[in-house]
């Protein structure tokens, strides 16, 4: 009897101890929803925000509470709610914010009160941004997906598996972690993917974590344009701002500003900011970017924040709501992600906050002799309290997390069950969202059933000949893991085509299979892709194999190599593409491939040994033989023009023909990239962008009298690159390598260093040049070869009407070689991008030793 009574007692601590359910519903006065109002513990961090329709739930201890009811624009309301172990419903009503100009101060030199609060809180936004030295807190992020209307077909092709509707929902909890200066971390430890009870959520709260005390703000995915904060620093310059009036919100005023772009096409925000009176702190914020502001890829983009007291003496972000809408290429949709910050624990940069009064004037920068003394001691102090900040965040954070490591998603985070969620998550699911997750999850079984997925590939897998013609044909199984693919009859704008035309073969079938195997839990995948070529003008048949496995994808690991009898290019990097190619010949007479006759096997391995060092390895063997031309048709004979011979004209090497020989090569490059920023995931890892530039080594040894090998030469190149950001004046590409060669006892022209060349309209990639000839300045000496680009984003155009409208966007670029021969080549080019959103055009200028040698346009293609 008395285990009974001991298991009853036992039960009723555990009850009393368990979290119970606080639910209702935020509405305004006529019984609408309140979306995404947030709600807070009073004086904790605790807290969450409504769903769509208003919705809120939390779990509580048993206890008495003071909840805290706000949104954006309305009255905050403080409820207190009593917790004994059962549900609590307690529906919410917020009243629609008075906004009265009485309550402001104002002053007859101002054009509108708005510019005085401004002006102060642009002046407190440096202490804002720093006021906290690091901060741990718990992140909800919510992303959903939603197609409202879907096209028949695009460019042609059916779409047939889309259907209007949610297509992508996921929820996270992370454990997120920051540190100055602008160091962050993220810990997934739950992931919840509709549909995919095995994937991992593309979520990332870091990502989506706006700072609108930083000066210019990046909205990833939606625009290459940065946009200017209501309080950055130049702000002035961009917003024109009005005061609607001013609240009172717990003893604080709170000032409601409304900001609109000076110019329509500003990279600058529009909407409401509320400024709290005297500490000029944000208090919550309502922004949206339209296609005006040079969105790309959404019509809309909104922006809610909602921020707290989580000290006395500091206030954080407690919730944000992201929603954008698009209209593009026949889909029409919308998608959101829903942040919700709790649980923070903080480490404040200052132990008082300045006082509540409005910033006095800055003084002047030369100190009086009297303040000299005091001055001189002044960097010693600042390194004393730096010391001691970084003291303090240290004892508080493990710095191994403020590492390159930006992101890790725990292996067991898509494990937790329904029950996990129903108690962690914050925000109630709607109606939508909760019928999504039921119907895909109750058809998963299904969808991942042999049947189900075979009809899907007897669908996909069949045979259309118009998708031949430029899309290639794909055999795909997709419950074992593997697909077929058949190049299109004609590759655009570059890549393998499977008819092609040249001087050296004629008309040539090139028909390439790639088989590819895959495996999504581990991302171990390889690919072998055997080619059969036939030439009808010299009636030669070509073939080769070429693999590759990706073994290791935490350390991108991968083994490839290949063996055959194949037709090259004299430059390996294959600078012209066989449509462009066939193209000129036929239509211009102009036969810019060239070609030997390679028999080799070659094998490759690539690792990286720490985080951002790469090394990369390879050695081949070929048999070379020289090609000559075996046709001449031209669908047009230009009286003035002839078709070349089948060798290359160079300025170093008088005569580029040779004669059969064998060469075996090993090569090595290492390349590294000082703090590399990346994300681990279960099963593979994601590189994100450094401070610092890529540094790239290569060394090329050709091995004399080993297998009958007929060259020998040592070759060594120094490269870097990197792309920087100029925030509203654009980004820039540069990359820089120069080499020679230390031993060229015996090298034939194809091992000699070639660079990428162009003599068609269509523009080459980032790297090459885009009026040099093919081969006239390819060296066996020392050489520099430099190129920068750089893309204004629109900061010019949009100051343009015509253009401004238009969205196209401008770009400079420069290419720079130094050879023996090329003395000083330089290529200067200006264009535009974004034409059509997908068109480039640029007008290219050469010079050599200060003269102007060329001039032309290549047209590409870019998004």
């Amino acid at each position: 009897m008395f285990k009974y009574f001991l298991f009853f007692l036992f039960f009723l601590i555990t009850l009393a101890g368990q979290a119970t359910v606080l639910k209702g519903r935020v509405t305004d006065e006529n019984g609408e929803a309140l979306p995404y109002a947030t709600l807070y513990i009073k004086n904790t961090t605790i807290g969450t925000a409504t769903n769509e329709q208003g919705y809120y739930q939390i779990n509580l201890e048993p206890g008495t509470y003071q909840i805290v009811f706000q949104y954006v624009g309305y009255r905050a309301k403080t409820e207190t709610v009593e917790m004994t172990g059962a549900e609590v419903v307690r529906n919410v009503t917020l009243q629609l914010d008075i906004y009265s100009l009485k309550e402001v101060e104002i002053k007859a030199n101002e054009k509108d009160p708005a510019y005085a609060i401004i002006k102060a809180a642009i002046s407190r936004r440096k202490y804002h941004l720093h006021e906290v030295l690091a901060y741990n807190c718990r992140v909800y992020t919510k992303g959903m997906g939603r197609l409202t209307s879907v096209p028949n077909k695009v460019l042609g092709v059916r779409v047939n598996d889309l259907k209007p509707g949610i297509v992508y929902l996921s929820e996270s909890v992370s454990q997120l972690s920051f540190r100055q200066p602008n160091k962050m971390h993220e810990r997934m430890i739950s992931s919840k993917v509709s549909g995919d009870s095995k994937g991992f959520s593309f979520n990332r709260a870091s990502r989506v974590n706006l700072n609108f005390y930083e000066n210019l703000l990046r909205v990833q995915g939606l625009s290459e344009r940065v946009f200017v904060s209501p309080v950055a620093n130049n702000a002035l310059l961009f917003y024109r701002y009005k005061l609607i009036g001013a609240t009172q919100e717990n003893g604080r005023f709170i000032n409601k500003i409304k900001v609109t772009p000076i110019r329509r096409n500003d990279p600058a925000f529009e909407g409401y900011i509320y400024i709290i009176d005297d500490e000029w702190r944000l208090h919550s914020l309502d922004l949206k970017l339209t296609k005006a502001h040079q969105i790309e890829y959404a019509d809309t983009l909104r922006i809610r924040q909602s921020f707290g007291p989580v000290t006395t003496n500091v206030w954080m972000l407690l919730s944000q709501k992201m929603t954008v809408n698009f209209d593009s290429f026949g889909f029409k949709g919308n998608g959101s992600f829903t942040t919700v910050y709790a649980n923070y624990k903080v480490e404040p940069a200052y132990r008082t906050n300045p006082e509540p009064t409005a910033p006095s004037p800055i003084a002047s920068a030369e100190p009086t002799p009297q303040e000299a003394p005091a001055n001189a001691n002044l960097a010693a102090r600042k390194k004393e309290l730096k010391r001691r900040q970084k003291a303090r965040a240290d004892a508080l954070f493990n710095k191994k997390e403020f590492k390159s490591e930006v992101m890790v998603v725990e292996k067991d985070a898509n494990k937790r069950d329904s029950a996990y969620w129903e108690e962690i998550r914050p925000i109630p699911l709607t109606e939508e969202e909760q019928k999504d997750y039921v119907v895909k999850d109750s058809i998963k079984v299904v969808q991942e059933s042999k049947p189900y997925k075979d009809s899907l590939d007897k669908k996909s897998n069949k045979f259309e000949v118009a998708n031949l013609f430029l899309a290639g044909y794909r055999y795909r199984n997709t419950f074992k893991s593997y697909s077929y693919a058949l190049d299109p009859l004609i590759a655009f704008p570059d890549g393998s085509s499977l008819l092609q035309y040249n001087t050296v073969e004629g008309t040539v079938l090139n028909a390439r299979v790639q088989y590819q195997k895959w495996n999504e839990e581990t991302n171990k995948n390889y690919e072998i892709t055997p080619t059969l070529r036939y030439g009808f003008a010299n009636q030669r048949w070509q073939a080769q194999v070429r693999y590759s496995y990706d073994y290791n994808p935490l350390k991108f690991s991968q083994v490839s190599g290949g063996f055959g009898r194949f037709v090259a290019q004299f430059n390996n990097n294959e600078p012209i593409a066989p449509l462009w190619n066939s193209l000129y010949t036929l239509a211009r007479e102009q036969n810019y491939l060239k070609l030997y006759q390679r028999n080799f096997i070659t094998a490759n391995h690539r690792t990286e040994v720490a985080n951002g060092l790469f090394i990369t390895s390879g050695i081949e063997y070929t048999d070379r033989s020289p090609l000559q031309n075996a046709a001449d048709y031209t669908l047009k004979d230009y009286p003035n023009r002839q078709f070349t011979s089948n060798v290359p004209v160079n300025a170093e090497l008088t005569n580029t023909a040779f004669t059969r020989h064998q060469a075996l090569q090993a090569s090595l490059t290492i390349q590294y990239r000082p703090g590399q920023r990346y994300i681990t995931r279960p099963n593979e890892k994601w590189l994100l962008r450094s401070r610092y530039p890529t540094f790239r080594l290569n060394y090329t040894k050709g091995l004399n009298n080993i297998l009958g090998s007929d060259v020998n030469f040592d070759r060594v190149q120094l490269g870097l690159s990197d792309r920087l950001n100029f925030g509203l004046v654009g980004n820039s590409n540069y990359s820089v390598q120069a080499g020679t060669f230390l031993n060229k006892d015996q090298l034939y022209f194809m091992d000699y260093k070639h660079f990428g060349g162009n003599r068609t309209i269509y523009a080459g990639n980032f790297g090459g040049f885009q009026l040099l000839d093919y081969y006239r300045y390819s060296t066996a000496h020392a050489y520099l070869e430099a190129h920068f680009s750089h893309e204004f984003n629109g900061f010019i155009f949009n100051k343009i009407p015509l253009f401004r409208r238009l969205k196209w966007q401008e770009v400079v670029n420069l290419n720079y070689l130094r050879t023996q021969k090329s003395q000083n080549y330089l290529e200067v080019g200006v264009g535009v991008e974004h034409i059509f959103k997908i068109l480039r055009v640029d007008f290219v200028t050469s010079f050599q030793s200060k003269e102007k040698v060329g001039s032309g346009i290549r047209i590409g293609f870019g998004f």
